[in-house]
Parts: C-alpha cells; structure tokens; sequence
C-alpha cells in the first residue's frame, strides 16, 4: 500500500454573504479567526498547500482550500473540522483534487 497521501480541495462560501459587504458579528468574526488559526495549524503541519479566497464582496464570493490526505474519509474530517464549517459560518464543498503545475518560486514572490 502506498504512503503517498491524496490531495484534495475544499470550496467554501458564506452562508450570509452581507458579512463581506455589512460586516461581520463579533460572534462571525471570532468564528473566522478560528477558522484562520485551523487553517494556519493545518499550514504549519504541511496539511494545507495553499488556502486563500476571492476578493470581491457579493454572494459569489468564495474561499479554496487544496490539502493533502491519507484518504476521502480522513478529508471529509478535516473539512468538518474546519470552524467556520462546523458552526455553520460556511457550506463547504469536498472535491479530489491534483496539482498539476506548481513553482514554488512563484508562491514566494507573491508571499514575500
């Protein structure tokens, strides 16, 4: 059995959209920074390759997630982990993923 683990992404969206162009409750803004600090763990320990969101601030706005895993079951839990998925900030969509074309140079040029 191989140890090389899957890749996967997960698409996000808001489930009340005005926070992008209202603003958010402070209970909304707590749940995005523990979403942010999931995410940035996740990061940290090599799970998540690259995580970010669009920029514009209406209903069609929405955030990837592309990260590895052993397997769909063990995906599916970190996607239901994820904060803002498990309080119900996001709907989150699981996919298969495959990186095709990477340059990590890139990445640092535009990270600094």
């Amino acid at each position: 059995m191989s140890s090389e683990k899957s890749q996967f992404i997960y698409r996000i969206q808001l489930l009340r959209s005005e926070i992008l162009s209202k603003g958010a409750t402070e209970d909304e803004r707590k749940m995005v920074d523990e979403h942010f600090a999931y995410l940035k763990r996740l990061t940290n320990n090599g799970t998540v390759l690259l995580a970010g969101r669009t920029t514009n601030t209406d209903q069609s706005s929405f955030g990837i997630i592309i990260f590895q895993a052993d397997n769909e079951e063990a995906a599916r839990a970190i996607v239901k982990e994820d904060p803002g998925v498990k309080n119900r900030l996001f709907r989150a969509e699981l996919f298969p993923y495959r990186m095709a074309l990477f340059n990590p140079r890139n990445s640092r040029e535009i990270l600094g």
